[in-house]
């Protein structure tokens, strides 16, 4: 059985890798002790990391939790709707679309 595989393709394939995390952030709580989840001291400040491909670089330091989650994590752009055309709007009417009111119902 051969694995082997040319040192070009695996290089290649380790540089997509790599380009392909390179801006990912994460926020780090500056806190004592280790590391924990971030639940547990939400209002310590942290760090906001961002990966360079092979470290990961500090861009800024934020007051909070909720202020990490901000950064990591804005909100989707508004995408704006299209004007709509100018129709008619639609009138009372006994057409095949309508559901009959209650008082129609009655004079039939």
């Amino acid at each position: 059985m051969q694995d082997d595989e040319p040192l070009e393709e695996w290089a290649r394939r380790r540089d997509a890798r790599q380009a392909a995390s390179k801006g990912k952030r994460r926020a780090v709580p500056l806190g004592e002790g280790p590391h924990r989840g971030a639940h547990v001291d939400p209002g310590a400040p942290r760090a906001i990391e961002e990966w360079t491909g092979t470290d990961w670089a500090v861009i800024g330091v934020v007051e909070s939790l909720a202020a990490a989650q901000a950064v990591l994590y804005p909100p989707p752009p508004v995408q704006e709707k299209p004007a709509e055309w100018d129709r008619p709007a639609l009138g009372r009417g006994r057409g095949r679309h309508r559901k009959p009111t209650a008082a129609e119902e009655r004079d039939r």
